[in-house]
C-alpha cells in the first residue's frame, strides 16, 4: 500500500523544514506538528517513506554540513559543531568519527590534502555520492565494530 500524495506533501514539509534549519533542535513532536500528524504516526510514516527514521535523516544531514565545513572553511571544529546543530563538542567528535571513520580534525587533513579532482562535479552529485549510510543506528553500528562483525 502506498502513501497519499497529501500525506508525502507533509512528511516533506517537515524534511524541508530540517533541511532548512539542521542546527535547530527538531524533537519528533515538532516535526509531527509540522506535519499536522500524530508524532507516531509521523515517525512511522516518515520511516516508509524516505528510508530512514526522522531523527537520522538530521543526523545524516548534520554531518554532511559539518564535512562540507570542515573541507571547505578555516572555522575552528568547535564552530562548526555549534552550527551543525551540536551542544557538545564531544559527542560531536564520538559521533562524526562513528559515521565517517575519522575524525573531525583527521577528515579535515585528509579532505585538504587531496588534489581538487571533482571540481567539475555539480555539487548536489558529489554530496549524494558523499552521504553518510545510516541504515544502521550509530550505537549499533559501534557494537558490530566491537564484535569484529564491521
Amino acid at each position: 500500500m502506498t502513501q497519499s500524495p497529501l500525506l508525502l506533501r507533509r512528511l516533506l514539509r517537515a524534511k524541508d523544514r530540517m533541511d532548512g534549519a539542521p542546527h535547530e533542535e527538531w524533537p519528533i513532536g515538532r516535526l509531527a506538528e509540522v506535519s499536522a500528524v500524530s508524532v507516531a504516526y509521523f515517525a512511522r510514516e516518515f520511516k516508509k517513506a524516505f528510508g530512514l527514521p526522522p531523527h537520522r535523516y538530521l543526523l545524516t544531514r548534520r554531518i554532511e554540513r559539518a564535512t562540507a565545513l570542515l573541507r571547505d572553511t578555516d572555522l575552528p571544529i568547535t564552530d562548526i559543531a555549534f552550527q551543525t546543530g551540536w551542544t557538545s563538542l564531544g559527542t560531536f567528535g564520538r559521533i562524526f568519527r562513528d559515521i565517517s571513520g575519522a575524525s573531525p580534525g583527521e577528515l579535515r587533513l585528509r579532505e585538504r590534502a587531496l588534489p581538487q579532482a571533482g571540481e567539475h562535479i555539480p555539487e548536489c552529485v558529489a554530496r549524494n555520492a558523499q552521504r553518510p549510510d545510516l541504515t544502521i543506528a550509530v550505537l549499533e553500528k559501534r557494537r558490530m565494530k566491537a564484535d569484529g562483525k564491521l
